[in-house]
């Protein structure tokens, strides 16, 4: 490949671009609460972009609408699930957990806030959430390093092997050297250029295909069922695909973004701001998918690399119909959405590493540097080891990415729900509901039961686990003095 081709050139000045974020993040990190947290000093607008570019990873752009391509709009469920539950997450949990983690020995960690909320002086509620970060988020990391390398490997012609590489550096640079502030802030670059490639594609698809109506009867002649949402599908079916909704209320990288908050009072417009851009892309990311059955039924000549895995259709759309320097930038909104959410997982588990093991178990009364550098570190192990999970090449990115999704979505998402609405909820409770989401999910999964997404039996059976665990005891007074406080400093500042 010739160093002067456009794409090329045009990844290269991006990822550069992202690397000196990164260097200028490092100037503003003095210790480990910048490096996991930011210093709670995010914005309302790099809050609620950085909370929707750290969730859309590169199944965005191409896991969905790889989906939509086989399957037409059945596939659709899934979207209308995660506008849904994302809605709620930032109605019911964001303001809440924001002022519960400041009240709660300012945790920076959510099994950091897991052990201040319920007094946990054994340990074990904080060892049991950091494992559940560190299994299921390895996992997660690694469906981003396929995303990274599935792009690379079709762009340039490299091995899979070596694109593995060559996807997951850049993002493993910018993370390591500026830590939060450098996550958020490429974030919100990286949650631009998404909306931009969403917004423009399928427009620039639906004109090449002859307009609206000729790319209709061009989809209607491959398939008829390609319009309907409920094509070989079961109440079961459509129910596993709106659960991803679920899954918002337990995932530790966005939850952090509200935690990083500057205040309550930046939420409510973080909440506009991220709703719309997530409709906007996830309407993108459908019409891309759609529209992409017209265009590759009308030029079977070119849908050779889609036959053979349909997660590239964005990928290939972006390199035919485009000039290469704007399929350049195109294609790095993928590189944009897979670097954006592996670099919030990668930190995500540094966290847990640093200030929930190595602080916590091993080394209290570590100086700030240390941990930062600790924190560092654990960044590179984790990234290494999800690069060895991600080495088969006959992964899927929506298959891992829904795993861990669900195994997040059942073993945190009640007990964050619940800590922050109910002043009842104990120890034990929160114990046994990160248990039984956990295990659930893993079982579930294993022997695939009624043909049901995993995360809402988990997510049912956790909550049930929560309520009657806290019933048999009961809060200490303290607990709820912090709740109460926590409770009327949001309902003062929201």
């Amino acid at each position: 490949m010739s160093v002067s081709n456009p794409t090329l050139i045009t990844f290269v000045i991006y990822i550069a671009a992202m690397v000196l974020i990164g260097f200028m993040a490092y100037r503003s990190t003095n210790n480990l609460s910048d490096y996991i947290l930011g210093g709670r000093s995010l914005g309302s607008v790099v809050t609620a972009l950085s909370a929707g570019a750290s969730d859309m990873s590169g199944w965005l752009l191409m896991g969905l609408p790889g989906a939509i391509y086989m399957s037409g709009l059945s596939e659709s469920w899934i979207a209308i699930g995660l506008i849904v539950g994302a809605y709620l997450n930032w109605l019911f949990v964001a303001g809440r957990l924001r002022v519960q983690t400041e009240h709660n020995g300012d945790a920076l960690t959510l099994p950091d806030y897991f052990s201040s909320r319920f007094e946990d002086k054994s340990g074990l509620l904080r060892i049991i959430s950091a494992v559940v970060i560190l299994v299921f988020f390895t996992i997660y990391c690694a469906s981003g390093i396929v995303a990274g390398a599935r792009l690379f490997e079709s762009t340039f012609g490299m091995s899979y092997e070596t694109a593995l590489w060559a996807g997951a550096a850049a993002t493993i640079a910018y993370t390591f050297i500026g830590g939060f502030l450098a996550v958020s802030w490429t974030d919100t670059v990286q949650a631009t250029l998404m909306i931009f490639a969403l917004i423009l594609t399928p427009i620039i698809v639906l004109l090449a295909t002859g307009g609206v109506d000729t790319t209709f009867l061009a989809i209607e002649a491959q398939n008829p069922d390609n319009f309907n949402m409920l094509k070989n599908t079961t109440f079961i079916g459509i129910i596993s695909l709106m659960g991803w909704g679920l899954g918002y209320f337990g995932q530790p990288h966005i939850l952090a973004r509200f935690m990083a908050a500057d205040s309550v009072k930046s939420i409510a417009k973080a909440r506009r701001i991220s709703m719309t851009w997530m409709i906007l892309c996830l309407g993108g990311t459908v019409a891309v998918g759609f529209f992409g059955i017209a265009y590759f039924s009308a030029h079977p000549e070119v849908a050779g690399p889609v036959t053979e895995n349909h997660e590239r259709v964005f990928i290939e759309l972006a390199k035919l119909l485009f000039n290469p320097w704007i399929a350049g930038v195109l294609l790095s909104a993928i590189l944009a959405a897979v670097m954006s959410t592996l670099s919030c997982q990668l930190l995500v588990c540094s966290s847990a590493l640093t200030e929930d093991f190595y602080k916590t178990f091993l080394r209290k009364n570590a100086s700030q540097v240390e941990l930062v550098w600790v924190g560092r570190l654990m960044v590179l192990l984790v990234a290494l080891i999800a690069i060895a999970m991600a080495a088969n090449p006959e992964n899927r990115v929506l298959g891992l990415v829904s795993y861990a999704w669900a195994g997040f979505g059942a073993a945190f998402g009640p007990v964050v729900l619940i800590s922050v609405i109910w002043k009842g909820m104990t120890r034990n409770g929160a114990l046994a509901g990160i248990l039984v989401g956990a295990i659930t999910v893993i079982v579930w999964k294993h022997f695939e039961l009624l043909g049901l997404y995993e995360i809402i039996p988990g997510f049912i059976f956790a909550s049930l686990a929560i309520y009657f665990v806290s019933k048999m005891g009961a809060p200490t007074a303290g607990m709820v003095e912090r709740f109460d406080a926590a409770e009327k400093d949001y309902n003062l500042n929201k």
